[in-house]
């Protein structure tokens, strides 16, 4: 039986959100301002591709957790680099800050394939997972940043190779995943041009299709328990992807600067450590974009 302190607890956390909801409004690529255009229809070209509804999406096979409600193909694409630092700045419609705070935030990316990214259907994509964050140390979960008005952050894998790709990110919002069915998702896509020469690409079993990457009853999706803040939190999905170059002796790269290098294999089959494992630390922050092999090389 739930003690009054965790009840009232619950229901403080969930009557604020009961109308407030959101959209990715803008976004930066290494300093540079990219604004989107709200809900509804498109007033001037973006990269980023615009939404028809400020609600969240109920239901893990529901289509609109691809790019978000109704979003069609933007009019442009952005030019990055391996490496560029992104900025993902998520507002109400009318411009007032994130009215969420319990929940973990995703970062993928899919190739456009040899079309550009203003002419491919998102739905049709394999994407892959850049990064991950959940809770701090402190016990508060790193959307509680963008309630007080931050931003969420990732980057564009150092070995990427180039070419046309969108980039996903994500907000699963869990105050009402006490339910099955509960869980809110909230998507917004963004159409990139990767320059360089890097020659790292996504291994096939770290692709997967959205919807198809979660289930409703997935640990991490339907959480009983999530108003603990001592209780294990599973992330939903694949793993943070692996790029390797196609090489026989290619090795995966991390993006953590002064990670150990993993000692030569001859191949790549190392794999990631289990999910139970990744997730043990039920206050474990960690705007994850290292490889899983660099995570099992890293010293607990």
């Amino acid at each position: 039986m739930k003690s009054a302190s965790t009840l009232l607890f619950t229901l403080a956390a969930a009557v604020p959100f009961a109308a407030a909801h959101g959209i990715l409004q803008d976004m930066t690529i290494d300093g540079k301002f990219i604004k989107g255009n709200g809900v509804g229809g498109r007033t001037e070209a973006s990269a980023i591709r615009h939404v028809f509804s400020q609600d969240p999406i109920k239901g893990a096979d529901n289509r609109d957790t691809n790019c978000g409600v109704g979003a069609p193909p933007a009019a442009l694409t952005v030019d990055v680099q391996p490496g560029s630092e992104m900025t993902f700045n998520w507002r109400t419609a009318s411009g007032g800050k994130w009215p969420h705070n319990i929940g973990p935030m995703f970062t993928y990316m899919a190739s456009c394939g040899d079309t550009t990214c203003d002419k491919f259907d998102a739905i049709n994509a394999e994407w892959f997972k850049i990064q991950e964050s959940g809770r701090k140390d402190d016990g508060n979960w790193v959307q509680q940043e963008l309630m007080d008005g931050g931003v969420a952050k990732a980057q564009i894998p150092e070995n990427l190779a180039p070419g046309n790709y969108l980039v996903r990110h994500e907000i699963l919002a869990l105050h009402l995943a006490t339910s099955m069915g509960g869980a809110e998702f909230y998507a917004g896509c963004a159409q990139v041009r990767v320059g360089g020469d890097e020659k790292g690409a996504p291994q096939k079993e770290d692709l997967v299709s959205i919807p198809g990457a979660y289930k409703d009853n997935d640990p991490g999706v339907f959480v009983p328990n999530v108003f603990n803040v001592n209780a294990k939190y599973t992330f939903p999905g694949p793993e943070i992807a692996v790029l390797v170059d196609g090489s026989p002796n290619s090795k995966p790269t991390s993006t953590l600067p002064g990670a150990p290098e993993p000692s030569e294999t001859g191949s790549c089959n190392l794999r990631a450590q289990p999910k139970s494992k990744r997730n043990a630390d039920p206050s474990n922050y960690r705007p994850r974009q290292v490889s899983r092999i660099m995570r099992n090389l890293r010293i607990h």
